[in-house]
């Protein structure tokens, strides 16, 4: 676990606004057993951990029907919301970045809410390939990500980032219709393009000359919720290279930022209201061979069991010619399952 304020460690930057929750900037550990589902039977990586097969067969009964419905409150109206983007398309007319991934936050308060019981609900309504469940003494982080940060395997490494957002049709035709619209969009492909050409920067600096490749472009991929445009970057690592010289080379990922990086760091520290903590970072696994595989923290929820305090923050990418009324209804879109699960909207 890596969290977006691991930036000031590479960068001469500062995360000076408030904290929703107070958030370590990463946390690491080594496993003491695995489990893994094979064929639909629990295999454990130690022999006497077999016991526990009986606790998680009853696991279920023991958690209660229902969380309670809770209140979101939301950091940013719509009307700062618009005048934000619009101060931050005038650093674009200025020439200070290109695009910026602006986001804003969401929090509520509910002693008696179940994180394990609202990650099963998420599961239910939003499953992704980067889901993920993590504990780190009285926090948890309920992730329902797309999209993946970075893969190791060997030498490889890939990246694919996700920008472009559209939502689901009602039916078959309507949603055809809204995948073909993301795929033709300028202002989408325009966004996805300057993201990938960053990450084609980042990768080189630890990769082997002339390995760096685009391996699919604008790629729409269908989510519960939304289509997404994922594109797919990978090269070939120099000998030696370790994690740390990795993330240092790639961290934040620049669908989190915008580009170039490092102003728009400064300009997110402007504008947001809130400390980012886990929300834009990263979780993952790192296998005893080096090989590696991290999400990207988004359509996430962290909560506090101590205060019992949650948040959970969205956010879209601020061109020139992006509307702040269509930016804001992307953000409400990616917040929708979450809020189903809190508001039990359903």
């Amino acid at each position: 676990m890596v969290g977006y304020d691991y930036k000031n460690k590479i960068e001469a930057l500062k995360s000076e606004n408030p904290a929703m929750i107070a958030c370590p900037d990463y946390v690491f550990w080594e496993a003491e057993l695995s489990i893994s589902w094979e064929e639909g039977i629990l295999v454990f990586s130690h022999p006497e951990a077999s016991m526990l097969a009986t606790d998680f067969e009853r696991f279920s009964e023991v958690l209660p029907d229902k969380n309670p419905r809770v209140e979101v409150l939301g950091l940013e109206s719509k009307e700062t919301y618009s005048e934000k983007v619009k101060a931050i398309q005038q650093h674009i007319v200025e020439g200070d970045i290109y695009e910026l991934n602006f986001c804003q936050a969401f929090h509520f308060q509910q002693y008696s809410w179940n994180p394990i019981l609202g990650f099963l609900d998420l599961m239910r309504i939003s499953l992704m390939p980067f889901s993920a469940f993590y504990k780190a003494n009285n926090l948890y982080l309920l992730v329902a990500s797309p999209e993946r940060f970075l893969k190791k395997t060997g030498r490889r490494l890939i990246a694919q980032p996700i920008k472009g957002t559209i939502r689901r049709g009602k039916n078959e035709a309507e949603d055809e219709m809204l995948r073909l619209r993301l795929f033709d969009s300028e202002k989408e492909r325009a966004e996805n393009l300057m993201i990938v050409d960053l990450m084609r920067n980042d990768l080189s600096k630890v990769s082997e000359i002339g390995t760096v490749d685009v391996d699919e472009l604008f790629g729409v991929y269908a989510f519960p919720k939304v289509h997404q445009m994922i594109s797919t970057v990978s090269s070939t690592l120099r000998e030696n290279v370790s994690l740390k010289d990795i993330f240092h080379a790639n961290f934040p990922m620049g669908s989190m930022t915008g580009a170039p990086k490092i102003k728009c760091m400064e300009l997110i520290e402007r504008y947001e209201n809130f400390k980012r903590g886990w929300f834009s970072g990263t979780l993952g696994v790192v296998q005893p061979n080096g090989d590696f595989d991290f999400n990207v923290i988004i359509r996430s929820i962290v909560f506090d069991k101590s205060i019992g305090k949650g948040y959970f923050a969205v956010g879209s990418a601020i061109t020139y010619d992006a509307d702040p009324a269509y930016e804001y209804e992307e953000c409400l879109l990616k917040a929708s399952a979450i809020l189903e699960v809190l508001t039990r909207q359903r």
